[in-house]
């Protein structure tokens, strides 16, 4: 199975630009080519949060109308740019975005793995929580699959990457504790994927993989300094594959654009070229 995962997309109304420089509906058009491209095409998208930049109607029009170019099938989650109702409204065809909850939290139960999907929004705050509610819902939904393998994807990363102004802005530190100590009884969990830091980074929690995907658009700026600045960064856009391999799951990160190349290690003699 072939997981792909693509987050933060932060769409505009049309004609605007994210921070009056990233056209993010052309980035993410190039981004939903490249994952129509893959060979072998993966079996389903997930994008996890910051769907479009303010959580406007227009906003999520614009970003059906690009998504519905996808050859497979998408899940969507929320992220703290996010609103629920109106994505709600935007994508009624979406069933499991209405679960009865206010939170968009769901499950999806392939052959190889479950995808548990988290709602982190803490509006209108830019940082994330899990309330007793949505721990709650996790626990039932992870008791439900002891033996089923499992991913949990989530927006804001449960733990510090050292990009201090992107810390400040993370998931809540006693929400993250809370979760670690829930997760540490389980030991199906194969991922947690989540998204918000807009930069690549992996660690190690609760006894599972956690890693952040980066944008398709614009980058958070690599920065561990103490007090470093806020800024962004057009390094080049990418997202990750998470795929099933006999009996690992491992993650790609792919870059959407291309950089020349497939060129051949060997010539046709089957000599090394050198």
């Amino acid at each position: 199975m072939l997981l792909a995962q693509i987050s933060d997309l932060h769409i505009k109304r049309p004609g605007l630009l994210a921070y009056k420089k990233v056209n993010t509906t052309e980035y993410l058009r190039a981004c939903i080519a490249k994952v129509n491209a893959l060979l072998p095409k993966p079996d389903v998208l997930i994008i996890t949060g910051d769907l479009a930049d303010f959580g406007a109607a227009p906003e999520y029009q614009s970003l059906r109308r690009e998504l519905s170019a996808l050859t497979i099938p998408y899940y969507l989650m929320v992220g703290n740019h996010d609103h629920r109702s109106a994505l709600r409204e935007a994508f009624p065809d979406h069933a499991y975005l209405n679960t009865g909850s206010s939170f968009v939290h769901y499950a999806i139960d392939f052959d190889e793995i479950s995808v548990l999907a988290l709602d982190t929004q803490d509006l209108p705050n830019s940082g994330g929580r899990l309330c007793a509610e949505r721990l709650s819902w996790l626990a039932e939904q992870l008791a439900q699959r002891r033996d089923k393998t499992v991913m949990i994807a989530m927006h804001h990363p449960p733990f510090d990457c050292g990009i201090e102004h992107m810390d400040k802005q993370g998931l809540a530190a006693g929400d993250s504790q809370k979760l670690e100590a829930l997760l540490s009884s389980y030991h199906n969990v194969e991922r947690i994927i989540c998204g918000h830091v807009h930069r690549s980074a992996f660690t190690l929690f609760a006894n599972t993989i956690a890693s952040i995907c980066p944008s398709p658009a614009h980058q958070v700026a690599y920065d561990l300094r103490e007090n470093g600045p806020s800024a962004f960064i057009m390094e080049p856009p990418a997202f990750h594959v998470h795929a099933h391999v006999g009996k690992r799951w491992i993650t790609h990160n792919v870059y959407v654009n291309d950089y020349g190349g497939r060129y051949p290690f060997y010539d046709e003699d089957g000599k090394l070229i050198d």
